[in-house]
């Protein structure tokens, strides 16, 4: 029988991989909390798999800071450090306006819609007070400009940088607010006319305005 050749085809994972992206996304929401000792074995049937790729997801977990071990005694939660922020903040703001720099020539009518439909979500969620839907949303937006920008190794870079990031937003109950929305529909129009200088300028002052926030609350 003929079979399509544009399907779309599922994304398979490893187990190790499953273990990772769940293991991680339980510290960055907080059902592993700070300073919490995690155990391979409750992991493990929690995940209904072995050990071996629930160990090894910790080993990578720890090198990206997300847990300590401690050989022979535990392994832990590392524990969220707000001062953090200072450093995350401003590499992650430079990789996301040279994104949205890259992005002008990948820029079509489905992604200029596609940007704005989120932009009309994040509204819809802050307007509602869902917070913490708009996070999440905030980092849809900004995820389509990087995954326009189509260079693998910004992507990769982001990718671990933004886990950080929400996991601090999360757990500091970030808010935001009207701003945003602004800001973001002013990206929109400037990638729109290719106002690089402009661009970069509104990209960056969207990302770091939250470390002069979470100072003045302080």
């Amino acid at each position: 029988m003929p079979i399509p050749a544009n399907h779309s085809k599922p994304v398979r994972q490893s187990a190790k991989e499953s273990a990772y992206n769940q293991i991680q996304q339980w510290i960055i929401d907080g059902t592993l909390q700070p300073g919490e000792k995690l155990n391979d074995s409750e992991l493990a049937q929690a995940l209904g798999i072995s050990r071996t790729p629930v160990r090894e997801s910790l080993q990578l977990l720890e090198t990206e800071g997300f847990v300590q071990m401690f050989p022979g005694k535990a392994t832990q939660v590392t524990e969220v450090e707000k001062e953090s922020m200072k450093d995350l903040l401003p590499p992650l703001a430079a990789l996301q306006a040279l994104s949205a720099e890259l992005a002008i020539e990948n820029l079509t009518s489905d992604v200029l819609t596609l940007l704005e439909k989120t932009n009309d979500r994040f509204a819809k969620a802050i307007h509602s007070e869902n917070y913490y839907a708009a996070l999440k949303i905030d980092e849809e937006f900004h995820q389509i400009i990087v995954d326009t920008a189509n260079n693998p190794y910004i992507h990769r870079i982001v990718a671990h940088l933004q886990a950080h990031v929400r996991r601090l937003f999360f757990h500091n109950s970030i808010i935001l607010t009207e701003k945003s929305i602004e800001e973001h529909a002013q990206i929109i129009e400037l990638m729109k006319e290719g106002e690089t200088v402009t661009l970069s300028h509104v990209m960056k002052e969207n990302w770091l305005r939250t470390i002069d926030e979470i100072e003045s609350l302080q």
